[in-house]
C-alpha cells in the first residue's frame, strides 16, 4: 500500500449519539465538518480518515469482512443485540442509556414480567412486545420463571415484515422501526426499548417496569483491521486520543501558591495523579513561597477545601481537554 492509499474507514451513528460523538470528537482535537444536516460524510481534520454516517443498529455488522469498515462506534446494545463478532477498543462512557421493560400506566397493579405473563395467561389473551430489540428480548421473555413454567421451552412468536418464527403465539414480539413507546396500548401490550431520563416514557403514559440492561457507547474495531500494522497504529493513535477526553472528564489541573512553611502539609493531604509539581517562585528573594502544579480527581477537590483554604493561596482550576494516558497504549 502506497503511503498516498492509507485511508482508515470509520463509521460513526446517525442519530441522537451524533452530537455526542462530534461534541467528543472536537474535544479530542478531531473536528467534523458538515455541509448540511443531511451530510452522511463529513470531512474531518485527519486526511488519512474517510468518515460516514450511518444508524448504530447497523454498525456492528459493517465492521466485519475484508472490504467493510475499519472501525465504528456504536451502543454496547447494539453490539450485544447483532451478536457481531468486532473487536471492542474502548468504551468512551458517553451516550449512556438503559434497556427497560414498559407498561402502560394503567396496569396499576401489575409491577413486574411475571405479573403480566399471569395476568394474561388467565384471562387467556395474547401478550404483544414492541421492540428494536429482538435478541435481547427473546431471552429476557424466554429465560423469565413465569415464562417458563407456563409455556415450557416454546418460544415467543417473533413478527418482522420479512419473517415469523417461534411456537408460542400466546406471547408475540413485534420488531419497531421507531416510535416504539407510541404503540401501547393499541398495537401492543408492552415495549423493550431504551431510554435516557424516561420522558418521552412518561409522556406516552407508560411505566419502566424492570431494567433489563445499561449500555454506552463503544469504539469497536473490524478484526480484519487489526491484524493490518498500519490500521492498528492508527486505531492505537485514535484510541489514546479519544481516551485523552475520558480521562480529562474525571480530572483537574489545580494551581496554588503556598509558604515553604506550610509545603508539607498540603502535600501530605493532596491526593495527585502524579507527584506534584513543586518550584520556588520567581524573584521571590528567599520570602520563602512555592508553587503546586497539580493534576487531582474531580471527586476530591471539595474534601481538599478546607485545607487549601487554610494554606494555600492564589488557587486557579483547570478544566483539562485532555489527559494522554501515553503509557497505557503500547
Amino acid at each position: 500500500m502506497n503511503q498516498s492509499e492509507k485511508m482508515l474507514k470509520f463509521t460513526i451513528p446517525k442519530g441522537s449519539l451524533q452530537s455526542d460523538v462530534t461534541s467528543f470528537f472536537e474535544q479530542a482535537g478531531l473536528k467534523l465538518r458538515f455541509s448540511s444536516s443531511r451530510d452522511y460524510r463529513p470531512s474531518i481534520n485527519d486526511p488519512e480518515i474517510y468518515i460516514k454516517l450511518l444508524r448504530p443498529q447497523e454498525i456492528p455488522n459493517y465492521l466485519i469482512g475484508e472490504d467493510e469498515f475499519d472501525l465504528g462506534i456504536s451502543g454496547k446494545d447494539w453490539v450485544k443485540e447483532t451478536n457481531a463478532d468486532v473487536e471492542e477498543i474502548l468504551d468512551l462512557e458517553i451516550g449512556g442509556v438503559r434497556i427497560v421493560f414498559c407498561l402502560p400506566n394503567t396496569w396499576e397493579n401489575v409491577e413486574s414480567m411475571d405479573d403480566i405473563l399471569e395476568e394474561f395467561h388467565k384471562a387467556n389473551k395474547t401478550f404483544r412486545i414492541s421492540t428494536e430489540y429482538l435478541t435481547l428480548s427473546l431471552d429476557y421473555v424466554g429465560n423469565n420463571k413465569t415464562y417458563k413454567e407456563l409455556y415450557g421451552d416454546k418460544a415467543p412468536l417473533v413478527i418482522t415484515p420479512w419473517k415469523t418464527w417461534g411456537e408460542n403465539e400466546k406471547v408475540k414480539i413485534f420488531l419497531s422501526f421507531g416510535a416504539t413507546e407510541a404503540k401501547p396500548p393499541e398495537e401492543v401490550d408492552a415495549i423493550i426499548d431504551n431510554t435516557q431520563t424516561g420522558s418521552t416514557l412518561r409522556a406516552n403514559n407508560l411505566k419502566i417496569v424492570d431494567v433489563i440492561d445499561t449500555s454506552t457507547a463503544l469504539l469497536i474495531a473490524n478484526k480484519n483491521a487489526m491484524e493490518d500494522e498500519w490500521k492498528r497504529e492508527k486505531i492505537k493513535d485514535l484510541k489514546v486520543l479519544l481516551m485523552g477526553v475520558i480521562e480529562a472528564s474525571k480530572k483537574l489541573h489545580i494551581f496554588m501558591n503556598v509558604k515553604k512553611e506550610n509545603l508539607e502539609k498540603i502535600l501530605s493531604k493532596l491526593p495527585a495523579l502524579k507527584r506534584p509539581t513543586v518550584s520556588e517562585l520567581a524573584g521571590d528573594n528567599n520570602n520563602g513561597w512555592c508553587a503546586i502544579n497539580t493534576i487531582i480527581k474531580k471527586e476530591e477537590f471539595l474534601n481538599l477545601i478546607p485545607i487549601l483554604r487554610k494554606y494555600a493561596q492564589g488557587l486557579v482550576v483547570h478544566e483539562p481537554r485532555q489527559i494522554l494516558p501515553l503509557e497505557k497504549i503500547k
